[in-house]
């Protein structure tokens, strides 16, 4: 009976600690496991998805239109596939009624505080999402009308440094004629460095942190000898691991993080630019001399630049423009070190080896020296089957 009665003054809908900030990006460092986000943005993008995915967030309550029509901006779909709530349009007066820490239950559309309804929105579904971005690719025309037009501002503002390289800093990190790996925080990064071993092994690339990217490679077992982003997005121990660090900056002079890199005794380059900071490693990769450059975790189709939202847009495309025939993107790289020979023709051609070598010795009578040429031919053999997969 007590279960019973436990069981019927369950509530129904998601529970949880809610995370309130207007802007996501200042969400994103204090969000936990089972926790509730309160924002107002706009066209929720790829990058908030993954980060508040990854953090283990329950839900996402949107005082705005998480897809407004405007693009098919991807992150609605990528929460929506991982199972997180999300529940669009609860309006502005959401921020005055829930305080950071709260626990709030959201049902349906209704979010609740104890039992009152203090918001009502819609809650999105697989299906309404896919409705929805059908719709929002009508919208697209106008964000590329935009996004020209900012492309061609970029150019005015950056043309030296986009055309002659002007104003990227020296490093101390070799990369004339090298190879480089530029590696970039995003939720397929682990997954694109694992099916890398092989040719970081082979090799030996420079490898060059971007922001989350440069935790991401001492998370697979690597360390970053360049890293290149705001230190306040990096751990700790990344920046003490000895690599190099560059730290993009304003255009007058300022640079965010810097003083954190001050409090734990590490040197820095600073890079002043306008651009992202992936825009910004591409840039200095291929203005020292870097002969190929594999990314991983860059998005650079046209549907990911336009989910940006942001003023980066037009940097990133004129700067992978600029070192287009240079870059090489990491599932490309990946399949060409798939082995194309298969084990059991391995062990045929070994099994093989063996018969002949054995009737070799029933039919002959083999010497001490002759033992030496079977023993010498069976090691060039395994040395030869060790190669094919080298």
């Amino acid at each position: 009976m007590k279960l019973l009665s436990r069981q019927s003054r369950a509530l129904p809908g998601v529970t949880g600690v809610a995370r309130v900030s207007r802007r996501s990006e200042a969400l994103l460092d204090r969000v936990g496991h089972k926790d509730i986000v309160v924002i107002d943005q706009v066209d929720i993008d790829r990058a908030t998805a993954d980060a508040l995915v990854k953090a283990g967030v329950t839900g996402v309550i949107n005082a705005a239109q998480s897809i407004s029509g405007r693009f098919p901006n991807l992150g609605p779909e990528i929460l929506v596939a991982s199972d997180v709530l999300l529940v669009d349009g609860v309006g502005d007066g959401v921020f005055a009624k829930v305080k950071d820490g709260a626990k709030i239950r959201v049902d349906g559309g209704s979010v609740y505080i104890g039992d009152d309804v203090i918001a009502q929105g819609t809650e999105q579904t697989r299906e309404s999402i896919a409705d929805l971005l059908i719709e929002a690719k009508t919208g697209m025309s106008a964000q590329l009308e935009a996004f020209a037009a900012n492309a061609i501002e970029y150019m005015k503002r950056e043309r030296t440094l986009l055309l002659d390289g002007v104003g990227i800093p020296e490093v101390a990190t070799e990369l004339e004629g090298r190879q480089v790996l530029l590696v970039a925080g995003s939720a397929d990064t682990p997954k694109q460095l694992k099916s890398l071993k092989k040719y970081i092994s082979d090799f030996r690339p420079v490898l060059v942190g971007v922001d989350g990217g440069a935790d991401a490679l001492r998370a697979a077992g690597y360390k970053p000898a360049l890293i290149i982003g705001n230190p306040e997005h990096i751990d700790s121990e990344t920046l003490r691991c000895g690599a190099e660090v560059v730290i993009p900056a304003h255009t007058d002079g300022h640079a965010p993080g810097l003083e954190r890199l001050q409090d734990l005794a590490v040197g820095a380059v600073t890079f002043p630019a306008t651009g992202s900071s992936e825009d910004l490693a591409l840039l200095l990769v291929d203005g020292r001399g870097a002969s190929m450059i594999v990314t991983v975790g860059l998005q650079a189709t046209l549907v990911d630049l336009l989910d940006r939202g942001r003023g980066s847009t037009a940097s990133t495309f004129l700067v992978r423009m600029r070192v287009a025939n240079k870059v090489v993107e990491s599932p490309v790289v990946a399949s060409l070190y798939k082995s194309r020979i298969s084990w059991w023709v391995v062990l045929m051609l070994v099994v093989a080896a063996a018969v002949a070598m054995a009737t070799a010795l029933m039919v002959a009578d083999v010497g001490g020296v002759y033992a030496d040429l079977v023993r010498d031919w069976w090691n060039q053999l395994v040395e030869w089957v060790r190669g094919l997969f080298a």
